[in-house]
């Protein structure tokens, strides 16, 4: 895993291949970097988490909502593969007291800015594999 350390954030201006927009978007998360998180976003962004069936419209209340999030958290970029302005990045988010997530996220990136995304966030064991399985998987 690819654990994203909080660096020195690079000029939006030097930001604009679809998988850089997404791995610096990850590095700004990390660093609470939420004025320089909020420059990677377009204005309209619409963010879907299908999991607990909520939309977020528009970059402040993005940025608000990842702001607000209760504190002890990290951030290790597991991959981001790209195609054209599709990215889609897997992360994992070990929290102090709330256990492990992960998201698998799909972005859109256009003109160096996302657009929009599709995330879906998971704890860790939170879906138990069923015994009827048993015969077919392996545990990770």
């Amino acid at each position: 895993m690819e654990r994203v350390e909080p660096t020195e954030p690079m000029d939006v201006a030097d930001v604009t291949e679809p998988a850089a927009v997404v791995r610096e978007f990850w590095t700004r998360m990390q660093a609470r970097d939420w004025a320089g998180l909020g420059a990677l976003l377009a204005d309209d962004l619409v963010v879907e988490w299908p999991v607990s069936a909520e939309r977020i419209e528009g970059r402040a209340d993005f940025v608000g909502v990842n702001a607000e999030y209760p504190e002890g958290w990290s951030i290790e970029v597991i991959r981001i593969v790209a195609d054209g302005a599709t990215v889609v990045s897997e992360v994992e988010v070990p929290h102090e007291t709330m256990g492990v997530h992960r998201a698998l996220s799909l972005w859109t990136v256009r003109d160096g800015r996302i657009t929009g995304g599709r995330e879906y966030w998971t704890e860790l064991g939170s879906d138990p594999s069923p015994q009827w399985r048993e015969p077919f998987v392996r545990p990770l």
